[in-house]
């Protein structure tokens, strides 16, 4: 049975340092979905899909959905007691695709695997998963669970990961996260900037066989600045497959720039949970 529109209990967020409330839209028709926008064939030098897609983020903290504020741990604001209601809402609201992370295995503090569990049993939505996926064991487990996993500190620190997994599953289930500050690839849940170039670390994935790429902008992920559209850029040139972006999205001209750069798609947090983002939108 579909969702209706109207916002389930736990939508109202809270932003614990700042002590403030977040109300979500009052009218139920400006709460947000997700849609799959037609976009023209062949953006630029790239071949693009028929669509581009919005994708929302169901980042996991300590058993509840939230977003960060530039990936900081301790500035978080609670969209969802329960991370399933948030899967379920925007499943119901038109998503086919969920973009899943698990903060605190990503920051080695334990995880929320229960809650990962029940979300993928829950919706008909495609599933990816990223957040402390290190290991080949645990990659495949998750596969098993999950239809896409995501690796990100992994794919910097052991390439070789990259193309084990991508022999064993094959390209479409596995999808490489390069999250950047200052263009310069973060890694274990954003906390430690490395020297290694975020361009050159995409040339290097399409290189080993990787299709699916995610790019975020750390310094601007869940601060609704609007999309720095350089890195973006240079992301698109060192890398011709599928590439999705995420990281400061505070309106639709944000998405409208993604598409101009030739990208397939956007993870939307914050912009989608507070209703920033309007729906229908045209190509």
């Amino acid at each position: 049975m579909a969702l209706s529109r109207k916002p389930p209990r736990g939508a109202a967020a809270w932003s614990r340092r700042a002590s403030r409330r977040v109300e979500p839209p009052q009218d139920p028709a400006a709460w947000p979905c997700s849609m799959a926008v037609a976009a023209p064939f062949g953006v630029g030098r790239y071949t693009r899909t028929a669509v581009f897609e919005i994708i929302p983020a169901v980042d996991i903290q300590k058993g509840r959905a939230v977003r960060l504020f530039e990936g900081d741990p301790e500035r978080e604001t609670v969209y969802f007691d329960d991370p399933v209601a948030a899967a379920v809402h925007w499943t119901g609201l038109g998503a086919g695709q969920l973009h899943l992370v698990d903060l605190d295995a990503a920051l080695g503090r334990g995880d929320n695997g229960d809650t990962v569990r029940a979300i993928a049993a829950r919706v008909q939505a495609v599933t990816e998963l990223g957040g402390g996926i290190r290991s080949l064991a645990n990659a495949l487990r998750w596969l098993e669970v999950v239809d896409r996993v995501i690796l990100g500190t992994a794919a910097q620190s052991e390439p070789g990961l990259v193309r084990e997994l991508l022999e064993r599953v094959g390209p479409e289930r596995v999808i490489v996260s390069i999250d950047a500050r200052g263009g310069r690839v973060a890694v274990r849940g954003w906390a430690e900037t490395t020297e290694t170039d975020a361009a050159d670390l995409a040339r290097e994935m399409a290189a080993l066989g990787l299709r699916h790429l995610i790019y975020t902008d750390v310094s601007r992920d869940g601060t609704l600045q609007g999309v720095d559209a350089e890195p973006v850029r240079l992301m698109r040139d060192a890398f011709p497959h599928t590439l999705v972006a995420g990281g400061g999205v505070a309106s639709d001209d944000d998405l409208v720039l993604y598409e101009s750069l030739g990208l397939d798609g956007a993870i939307v947090g914050r912009a989608l949970y507070e209703g920033r983002i309007t729906y229908p939108r045209t190509a």
